[in-house]
């Protein structure tokens, strides 16, 4: 029987509100192997943790439980606490009586008779623990970032510029990501490719950093410190080392009619071509689905007119396999598919268009070189009309929009408004809007001054329906202030669509075991203490694929995530994790089972011998953990039939002496 100390924690208000500390303190230290009970309004302050110390050292503890808040907040916190005093760390269990009880109980008769059966059966717990010891695993010191847009890129560089090598992974020919199809910037109007490029330019120079641009994760295995990757390089049929991205292939080409994917199919490319001017790595790529020299062996013009010789149709697809020590998840975001919001007639006429879409016509380096022009006929628009929250806090229509704020709408539609009255002082500007969300530094100003000095106007009241109406469109709204319906006869409508991540979330989610919300952005490990990591060790998270974020967050969260990896990196060697799966293997029939169900391939199976009746020689199959790659996730010990499988820390028999302390 254990020595074991109870230590019930008031939490401020927090569980001593709902919760008579004091009656389940002395409840519990009635309980089986209990020396010592006490409680005290902060435990996890310096002087809850000396109180613990002391006590462990007066009474001789051999465990101790603690009974407070979750144990996602304080467990090692505690577990230090323990091993400082002497106690192994795994010797100490958490009893959540905050969030599992004093949050969710208002009577504090009920809440104290939970708090006491849940130090209850965390002390049934601690009498069948035993004492476990970490193992320790090599750090491979190089660092994969999934995603290439501004997100992927500040990472990199961080991590690149703290000395250690960094993989980029983007699935385009280029990096930049969405970033790079913007014109301006809010809330300071700076040019998107000016701020932009030299950071490309940066990750392409930097001797640290490597770009597998036109590629994808294929697989990933292992855990932290030690990823095995297998990265997708897909085939361009131009040589990467050898194309000096003259762009005369790209000018050469017959095939002119291809939609660009870059400026949202609102003109056309080559089916060879550079997605644009600063690109990096500025190659060509050839687009296997209308290039006739692919499809039917006819064409070859631009392997005739490569001075580089650098095309070549018989490249294939290829795998890398690299490791990894850390992984940055910086895959991004997309605007929602405008096909469900009809009512807007984003389908029926070419005028309505999406904040995006309107960006790329703005730019430049857009499809109409930045003039401001109606797509249906090119003319100059005189009134344009922005529709704010299109998918975006739509409770009522979740089937085809989200609940969520997209959060960058309201300043990119004042940006473009900003933009628009500056450049063209004849058009005349209406904004629909549920209420205007300005959240960032200097964001309210630069939306007051979109509304006071350039003359936007604001309606707040949402527009019902857009008809084409010849060479107009009609928008029905309301004015929610003035308490009417108006109508107005826009030249363009431009929506501003939710934003949602990118598609490619859901599946490398999977391949890294990391969490997802239901909106398929990926889940941090505490929203306020660890908003970076990943629940996954070793799993780290970078801009807009967490959730809706403006640029200046994006890089801000960009370099909190490289500053996490760079920690992880400076390592030599890792702890693992002690509660990790082990083998009866006298009752191990060699199913399999465990096997397949391990997505870290942790469990192998050996042939071994074992004396049998009349000392005879059997040799059976069994299952072998390896303790330095399982994880303890514990599906292993589901999936066996025979229960030899157990989890060390978890065992079958530990948990079901804390049912039977529930029901007692």
């Amino acid at each position: 029987m254990q020595r074991i100390g109870v230590f019930v924690c008031w939490c401020g208000s927090n569980i001593a509100a709902t919760v008579d500390v004091e009656a389940v303190s002395q409840a519990l230290a009635k309980e089986p192997g209990v020396v010592h009970s006490a409680n005290y309004q902060y435990m996890c302050s310096q002087a809850g943790q000396d109180l613990i110390r002391a006590a462990i050292k007066e009474h001789k503890l051999t465990g101790i439980v603690v009974c407070s808040c979750s144990p996602r907040m304080h467990e090692m916190t505690f577990r230090k606490t323990a091993e400082s005093a002497g106690i192994n760390p795994y010797m100490v269990e958490i009893a959540n009586i905050r969030e599992q009880c004093s949050w969710i109980h208002k009577d504090i008769l009920t809440g104290t008779e939970k708090a006491i059966v849940l130090g209850r059966t965390a002390i049934a717990k601690v009498n069948l623990n035993a004492p476990l010891t970490a193992g320790e695993s090599p750090v491979t010191k190089r660092a994969l970032v999934i995603g290439g847009g501004i997100a992927g890129i500040q990472t990199a560089l961080d991590i690149a510029d703290a000395g250690f090598e960094v993989d980029i992974v983007e699935k385009n020919p280029t990096i930049g990501g969405k970033m790079a199809q913007l014109d301006k910037t809010f809330p300071t109007l700076d040019c998107a490719a000016c701020i932009l490029t030299p950071k490309m330019v940066d990750v392409a120079q930097h001797e640290k950093i490597r770009i597998f641009s036109y590629s994808e994760v294929a697989a990933v295995k292992g855990f932290v410190g030690n990823f095995d990757v297998t990265i997708k390089k897909k085939a361009r049929y131009v040589r990467e080392d050898v194309c000096t991205g003259c762009g005369l292939c790209t000018e050469k080409c017959p095939v002119k009619k291809v939609p660009n994917e870059f400026n949202l199919g609102m003109d056309t490319r080559r089916a060879i071509y550079i997605p644009f001017a600063q690109a990096v790595p500025k190659v060509a790529t050839i687009d296997a689905d209308y290039c006739n020299m692919l499809k039917n062996g006819k064409c070859g013009v631009c392997s005739k007119v490569c001075t580089a010789k650098a095309i070549d149709y018989e490249q294939k697809d290829t795998l890398i396999e690299e490791k990894y020590g850390a992984i940055v998840v910086a895959t991004g975001f997309n605007p929602i598919s405008m096909e469900k919001f009809d009512e807007y007639a984003y389908s029926q006429s070419k005028d309505v268009v999406t904040s995006l879409e309107f960006e790329r016509i703005m730019n430049a380096a857009g499809p109409t070189q930045g003039k401001l022009v109606r797509p249906s006929d090119g003319k100059h628009p005189h009134t344009l009309v922005f529709v704010q929250c299109v998918g975006s806090r739509c409770a009522n229509c979740a089937e085809k929009g989200k609940e969520y704020c997209s959060k960058i709408c309201c300043m990119y539609t004042a940006k473009h408004a900003m933009l628009t009255r500056d450049k063209y002082p004849d058009t005349d500007v209406y904004v629909f809007y549920i209420d205007v969300r300005t959240p960032g530094k200097n964001f309210d100003e630069f939306y007051r001054r979109a509304a006071e000095e350039y003359g936007v106007h604001y309606v707040k009241g949402m527009v019902g329906k857009v008809m084409p109406e010849g060479d107009k469109l009609m928008v029905r709204a309301s004015d929610l202030i003035a308490n009417k319906q108006i109508n107005i006869a826009a030249d363009m409508v431009i929506l501003a669509a939710a934003i949602e991540p990118d598609k490619s979330a859901r599946s490398i989610a999977t391949m890294l075991t990391a969490s997802m919300d239901t909106n398929d952005f990926f889940t941090e490990a505490h929203p306020k203490l660890r908003p970076v990591e990943s629940p996954t060790a070793g799993i780290f998270l970078s801009g807009a694929c967490q959730g809706p974020k403006d640029i200046p967050e994006t890089v801000a969260q960009a370099g909190a995530a490289a500053a996490k990896v760079i920690g992880l990196l400076a390592k030599d060697k890792l702890k693992g994790n002690p509660c990790v799966a082990s083998s009866n293997e006298l009752m191990c029939n060699g199913c399999s089972s465990c096997e397949r169900v391990c997505p870290y391939g942790a469990i192998s199976y050996v042939d071994k011998e074992f004396r049998g009746p009349n000392r005879t020689v059997l040799v059976r199959r069994v299952a072998q953990v390896n303790p330095a790659v399982c994880q303890g996730c514990g599906a292993c010990t589901v999936a066996c039939p025979s229960g030899a499988m157990d989890l060390k820390g978890f065992a079958t028999k530990q948990i079901m002496a804390e049912v039977d302390a529930i029901c007692k």
